[in-house]
């Protein structure tokens, strides 16, 4: 029986150390000057960061890493000191060696994916400095008097630039097809050449647009890149900075959100996570055109599932968009303005004035703290013009509120529940703060997220430049 149970742990011992050489391949290497140090493997999933290994490196600089072969992204090797170095992880033996505060000491002694990544990421930067100073003369060439007579210098000048682009290209053409590197670097080529796009090549515009438009967002391949965001962001940033009309970048934008979401159905993590990010980075540079497309294309579109913050978020924009009417708002709780009681107000809609900036806020909220004194120090400008302020706490200490609230020279009311208040439940608010300017009679003309929006519509607005 002894040896039988013996026998069993043996066999058991085996295959639960088969997989070890099985499914992990191996990124080996030797940095002197992390001796006793701790590396970290890390792989890129979405916008996040994983970390999937990690060891101490040897009293040589010596260490070995391991990671599943079914991986094929970007891994991310990282210490307390120095910059976090990039390794392309497609079931290959990597081995490094060099100094890891300083990359280009780096040298990559295995794996062809990397040697091809590491000699491109030299040589394509090199190529574009050539290129941006070939720019330069180019123009001197062709528009000043002094030099552009000489049609050969101009003639060889574009013919230095011609071959540059085709042997960059011949490199990248020269790439095994199968190989995770021939995706990732023109990838990476076309987010990085975005800014050199718009400000020196504008005729490309519209191609480099086009690539972006047909990126699958959805590809397992973009979600372990580490080029997501940037992906994202470059995507709109090129739009935004094309030198078009203000409607033609809506337009353009709408557009782009139409193919991204195209791209996403099916792959609902990847929809909830990069519509987001997209809705949040819409907001953040004001686009509130887009981003109200954007939501309304995400909610009515069928086949998606929302979690449930995001949906909330989105709903805002059909609920509460611009030309909506706000709900009305009944004061059950406490109503107080510069430390007095305000018992006879019962409702928002008593409070008379040509425009009111709604704001959801609470004194837990360090934006909040920030914001809601500079909304009082602007008040009177506001109310001059004929803006008043409500502010509408979530908070749930009646001493907490009065404390925030006593200083403030406009009406503030509190229910004290929180996320379960009627108003902040009928204003779909899912973040504080929340800001809405609505009319006399309740509808909405804006729906800022800034202070420096709103006193720059009060300006507007009131000077007729509707």
């Amino acid at each position: 029986m002894k040896k039988l149970l013996l026998s069993l742990f043996l066999v058991l011992c085996a295959i639960l150390h088969v997989p070890s050489s099985a499914y992990a391949q191996t990124i080996t290497g030797k940095f002197p000057t992390l001796a006793g140090k701790l590396i970290k493997l890390s792989v890129f999933e979405g916008f996040k960061v994983k970390g999937i290994d990690s060891v101490l490196v040897s009293a040589m600089g010596e260490f070995q890493l391991k990671y599943d072969q079914k991986i094929s992204g970007v891994g991310v090797l990282s210490s307390t000191v120095g910059k976090p170095l990039f390794i392309i992880l497609a079931n290959e033996k990597v081995e490094l060696a060099g100094e890891f505060e300083y990359p280009e000491s780096i040298q990559y002694l295995k794996g062809s994916q990397n040697q091809s990544f590491a000699r491109y990421a030299t040589e394509h930067p090199k190529r574009m400095q050539a290129i941006s100073a070939w720019d330069y003369l180019d123009a001197l060439y062709t528009a000043d008097p002094l030099f552009s007579k000489s049609n050969q210098a101009r003639l060889a000048v574009k013919t230095e630039k011609a071959r540059i682009y085709n042997e960059d290209s011949l490199f990248l053409a020269a790439l095994d097809p199968a190989s995770y590197v021939s995706w990732f670097l023109p990838t990476r080529k076309l987010v990085s050449s975005v800014s050199y796009t718009a400000q020196y090549d504008p005729a490309a515009i519209p191609a480099t647009l086009a690539a972006f438009r047909a990126m699958n967002y959805s590809d397992p391949r973009l979600q372990s890149s580490g080029l997501l965001k940037d992906a994202v962001e470059s995507h709109y940033w090129l739009i935004e900075n094309m030198g078009q009309p203000l409607d033609t970048v809506f337009a353009e934008m709408n557009r782009s959100t139409e193919l991204l979401i195209n791209s996403l159905m099916g792959h609902d993590k990847e929809l909830n996570e990069i519509t987001d990010y997209l809705f949040d980075l819409l907001e953040r540079h004001s686009l509130f055109q887009p981003s109200e497309y954007l939501a309304l294309k995400v909610l009515n579109t069928n086949g998606c599932t929302l979690n449930n913050d995001l949906a909330k978020q989105l709903e805002t924009y059909r609920a509460m968009k611009k030309g909506n009417k706000a709900p009305e708002i009944i004061f059950t709780g406490k109503v107080q303005k510069s430390g007095n009681s305000l018992a006879l107000i019962k409702s928002i809609s008593q409070i008379q004035s040509p425009q009111k900036l709604i704001v959801f806020g609470a004194s837990w909220c360090p934006s909040c703290s920030d914001e809601l004194p500079k909304i009082a120090e602007k008040y009177r400008n506001w109310k001059a013009k004929g803006m008043d302020v409500v502010f509408i706490s979530l908070d749930t200490d009646e001493q907490a509120f009065n404390t925030f609230v006593k200083s403030f020279p406009f009406t503030s009311y509190c229910d004290f529940k929180k996320w379960e208040s009627k108003a902040v439940q009928d204003y779909y608010v899912f973040g504080t703060p929340t800001m809405f300017i609505v009319d006399q009679e309740q509808t909405i003309l804006l729906r800022p997220n800034s202070i420096e929006q709103v006193d720059a519509w009060v300006d507007f607005y009131m000077n007729g430049e509707k």
